[in-house]
This record gives structure tokens, C-alpha cells and sequence, in this order.
């Protein structure tokens, strides 16, 4: 597990259906929630990549739910790498409950692409030394 990341967010009326129970669209909502907090760790924000002439689309969506999450019900997400990024960066996620009870884990697989060109390519060394550097903290 490289440099995980926390963040809690409280589910919204809006994300949920007339029982209460959080739909199962809304988790990929959730895991973005997680990897924008994670890149924002390292001084990492989208707008910024993408001046930059580099764009992240998500190349793959994996979930499996565990448990329902409902209205009102505190989430914390837990956003970490497996491994350093190349061409790929896999994101893994975990959502627990305020019962600390795991309720959803999955990932997305980003590609890192050259926004001139939109062809994929080799992570920035930027990027990579940035996560080095946290994962020896």
C-alpha cells in the first residue's frame, strides 16, 4: 500500500433513493472524492496537470459492493497506489461506515495521456519522485 489517504464525507439526501439506501452509481462519485484528495497531497490538482499538457482519463472502473451505505451515514474513503505509476495509475479504494464496517471497495485505472498529441505516456518524473518521496515518510 503507497501513501494511503483518508477522507470522510457524509452521505447527501440526493444520493440516495426513497428508502434511504446510497445508489450504486454514486460510488465511482466517492472514489473521485478519494483521488482528488489523494492528489491534492502532493500539490497535484487537475486544472494544474492539464496546463501542464498532461490529462488523466479513466481507463477502467472496478466495485464491489459490500454493504449499503445510507442517508446521513458518515463514509470514510481510503485512497491509496499499489504500486508506482508507469504509462497506468491504479487508484485502490476502500469505503467503511461510521461503524468502521467495509462497505465497498474497488479501483480506477488512470492513463496518463500527452494532451497534444492524446496519446498515452510514461508518467512524469515529477510525479513519480513526488510519490516516492511521500511513500518514504
Amino acid at each position: 500500500m503507497i501513501n494511503k489517504t483518508t477522507i470522510d464525507l457524509e452521505v447527501r439526501y440526493a444520493e440516495s433513493d426513497q428508502m434511504g439506501v446510497v445508489h450504486h452509481g454514486v460510488y465511482p462519485q466517492y472514489f473521485e472524492v478519494g483521488r482528488v484528495h489523494w492528489l491534492q497531497q502532493y500539490n497535484l490538482h487537475y486544472h494544474k496537470l492539464e496546463q501542464d499538457g498532461i490529462m488523466l482519463p479513466v481507463y477502467d472502473l472496478q466495485i464491489k459492493y459490500l454493504k449499503s451505505a445510507k442517508f446521513g451515514d458518515v463514509l470514510t474513503v481510503n485512497t491509496y497506489l499499489k504500486e508506482l505509476p508507469n504509462v497506468k495509475m491504479q487508484f485502490n479504494y476502500e469505503i467503511f461506515n461510521q461503524d468502521d464496517e467495509k462497505i465497498c471497495i474497488g479501483h480506477t485505472t488512470l492513463v496518463f495521456v500527452d494532451e497534444k498529441n492524446r496519446r498515452p505516456m510514461k508518467c512524469p518524473n515529477f510525479i513519480l519522485k513526488l510519490i516516492q518521496e511521500k511513500a518514504g515518510d
